[in-house]
């Protein structure tokens, strides 16, 4: 999720194990060690566009390394921000920070490799979104609260808060799923596999991804007191043999696909519009249209050695919010 979320989240853990005079200690060591997890971001490659998405939400999320990254922090944020509290009292207060974050971020729809090294699956629970001020708001003004009075109580309500969130966020999700199946029998379709994501910072409209013969379909689903379906498009999925005849399967393009596969959990489409364009199916602005958030395109005249060409298509325009906005409050 977003720092705020990451680190608010961390220093609700934090605060409520706290005795009153070690609140604003405990907070900031929480806050911390629930940040830290994402300094991932700085693993990146000028030559390689692809080794930041297998190294984001990688080992510095997975279960195994929390006592030692949140080691790592309190060795360097101890003297500075918890000098009121023993090396181990800041030890233990980062540590349950830091262990919030990586299950935070598997209740996204990014995927968190929560079990790395032993496992590389991407773990995503889809139950809210990345942004979600219904979520983070209240956590943080009873955060807030908790540090000016000095009691551990408000983060306690703030946990039971964000948790039962997070659990309406699984039953919301469960709801979607099956108006999506119930829209997929109406077109005669039986899904190969079928995913719901929650929409952008709310959890009434969702994004639907199914897979079914040689195409993904995207639609939206509000799922309020009366559910309605917002019937969206369709893009062709991705067959390397068929769509890319003349790419070499020992190239560095073809393993760059196969990575991208990976990260995208094979939800791999062809642009419709943009000839040699990959994109990731399962995201974007308007949760009924496929207009990607990321792609990467392929290019015949490269080297055999050459990597693949990435490219960020995030954006957001006056006329999309409007769609976003009418789905999520029509009538």
């Amino acid at each position: 999720m977003d720092p705020i979320s990451q680190g608010t989240w961390a220093a609700t853990f934090a605060q409520s194990a706290a005795k009153k005079n070690q609140i604003k200690a405990a907070t900031l060591m929480g806050c911390f060690g629930g940040l830290a997890p994402d300094l991932d971001v700085l693993i990146f490659s000028q030559t390689d566009p692809l080794l930041f998405l297998e190294y984001h939400r990688q080992f510095s999320h997975s279960l195994i390394f929390i006592p030692i990254g949140a080691f790592l922090v309190t060795a360097f944020m101890h003297r500075l921000i918890a000098r009121s509290l023993s090396f181990w009292h800041a030890y233990l207060f980062c540590l349950v920070g830091y262990a919030t974050h990586g299950m935070l971020d598997a209740c996204t729809t990014y995927g968190t490799m929560l079990l790395w090294p032993f496992s590389n699956e991407r773990i995503a629970w889809n139950n809210v979104s990345i942004i979600d001020p219904l979520f983070t708001l209240p956590i943080l003004a009873l955060i807030v609260v908790g540090i000016i009075r000095g009691s551990p109580n408000y983060a306690r309500v703030a946990a039971v808060w964000g948790l039962g969130y997070l659990l309406i966020g699984v039953w919301q999700g469960e709801r979607a799923e099956e108006a999506a199946y119930l829209l997929a029998a109406s077109r005669g379709h039986e899904p190969v596999r079928l995913e719901a994501k929650p929409g952008f910072a709310n959890l009434l409209l969702w994004k639907t991804v199914y897979e079914a013969g040689d195409k993904y379909f995207v639609d939206a689903v509000r799922v309020g007191l009366v559910n309605k379906s917002y019937p969206g498009t369709s893009a062709e999925k991705l067959e390397i043999r068929r769509h890319f005849p003349w790419l070499e399967p020992d190239s560095q393009q073809a393993a760059d696909i196969e990575r991208f596969r990976w990260f995208s959990n094979d939800y791999l489409a062809l642009d419709p519009l943009i000839p040699n364009r990959i994109i990731d199916v399962r995201y974007s602005v308007v949760p009924n249209e496929i207009d990607a958030l990321w792609a990467v395109e392929l290019d015949p005249q490269k080297p055999k050695n050459a990597h693949i060409t990435w490219h960020s298509l995030r954006r957001q325009t006056a006329d999309q919010t409007n769609r976003w906005w009418r789905m999520l409050t029509e009538p």
